[in-house]
């Protein structure tokens, strides 16, 4: 098969698709790998590289879309690249289209068979290739809240770790999933005050006997977090239900009671937020102000650290892509795991949360196959 891999165009977005490693895999499984000039070069790897482990290096996206059947992105196609796609292609990247119906729709009328790895399961019912952008999401929520808090920034001033005889920065995480606790472990480290919480009791037990004591846990309810956001200096958003939009877990008036100066980060942006006041930024201009707080809501954090995030994407999801090389559709029939990515085929929605999401009809991914 003939595998493409476009540059990333989505502003400040330097991850790629396919690291050469992964190529040279690809290769020597007989497979065509096609990639766009300087694709992985915002992640530290140059076009001789892929040249060296048998890459075809091409002038343009359309040149790639021309040539493969099967594209490998990082982040949901932007415009230019929807109306690149058409039947013949599978797409394999996030999606997150829960809250985006132009890009369900446009998806649909391509008629590409589109997979997100952000719904791909495993046998334990975990999401594998969200689970590496997850932890680094979670980390560097702590580290772009904190920089935030800096009054330069428009935040309240406040240093996490506080110093002696000062009282440490409160930290308020929703979600003890992998973004809450990648983000727990990264606050912690700087000494801050922290306080998880989540409707899992199993999870928060887990918490709580891992850091003996040092993390404070809560039961979620609207009261308890309207109680909580009022004293945080920085709330991290990190709550999932997968393949869905977030739930809207912080309303307006309780962003209203906040701190003026303090911080919430929204990790579940790419799911629509689960903040009421929280609207997509990106890396150019990632905050903005609401009732003097401080949104942090930068829908591709990962992008931020490309080189760390392109390695831990591409050691995921190479399995998933020498499986759609062998034949796209006997690897989704085989796999259920697989199989629970598939989101459009041949005109027709198979993600009941998106058809939920956006009131449009869907099929199941067993029927669409067939």
């Amino acid at each position: 098969m003939k595998i493409g891999v476009p540059k990333e165009i989505k502003t400040h977005e330097y991850r790629v698709g396919l690291i050469p490693h992964a190529v040279a895999e690809l290769c020597r499984d007989g497979h065509s790998v096609v990639i766009e000039r300087g694709a992985g070069v915002g992640a530290g790897f140059v076009d001789g590289e892929y040249e060296s482990v048998g890459a075809e290096l091409v002038d343009s996206a359309e040149a790639v879309f021309e040539a493969a059947d099967l594209i490998v992105k990082v982040k949901e196609p932007q415009p230019s690249e929807r109306a690149l796609l058409n039947e013949r292609h599978t797409l394999f990247t996030y999606l997150h289209l829960a809250p985006d119906l132009t890009q369900t729709t446009d998806l649909l009328a391509s008629g590409a068979m589109c997979i997100a790895y952000e719904t791909v399961t495993d046998r334990a019912g975990r999401l594998p290739l969200l689970a590496p952008m997850s932890e680094v999401a979670g980390r560097l929520s702590v580290q772009a809240g904190a920089h935030c808090l800096e009054r330069a920034q428009g935040g309240r001033g406040v240093l996490l770790s506080g110093v002696a005889g000062v009282e440490r920065g409160h930290v308020l995480i929703l979600g003890g999933g992998v973004v809450g606790q990648q983000a727990l472990r990264m606050a912690l480290g700087l000494e801050a005050q922290v306080t998880v919480i989540d409707i899992n009791l199993d999870s928060l037990r887990t918490i709580d006997q891992r850091f003996a004591g040092r993390v404070n846990t809560r039961y979620s309810t609207q009261a308890a977090i309207a109680e909580l956001v009022q004293g945080a200096d920085l709330v991290i958003g990190s709550v999932l239900i997968p393949g869905a939009a977030a739930p809207k877990l912080v309303s307006e008036e309780m962003i209203s009671t906040m701190m003026p100066g303090s911080v919430i980060v929204d990790v579940a942006i790419d799911q629509g937020g689960c903040f009421a006041t929280s609207r997509p930024t990106t890396h150019a201009e990632p905050t903005f102000l609401h009732d003097d707080v401080v949104h942090y809501c930068v829908a591709n954090m990962p992008g931020a650290v490309p080189r760390t995030s392109s390695l831990a994407l591409n050691q995921a999801t190479l399995p998933f892509v020498k499986r759609l090389a062998a034949g796209p559709k006997a690897a989704l029939m085989n796999d259920p795991h697989l199989r629970a990515g598939l989101a459009t085929k041949s005109g027709y929605l198979t993600s009941e949360h998106v058809a939920e999401a956006h009131s449009l009809d869907w099929q199941p991914a067993e029927k669409v196959l067939n």
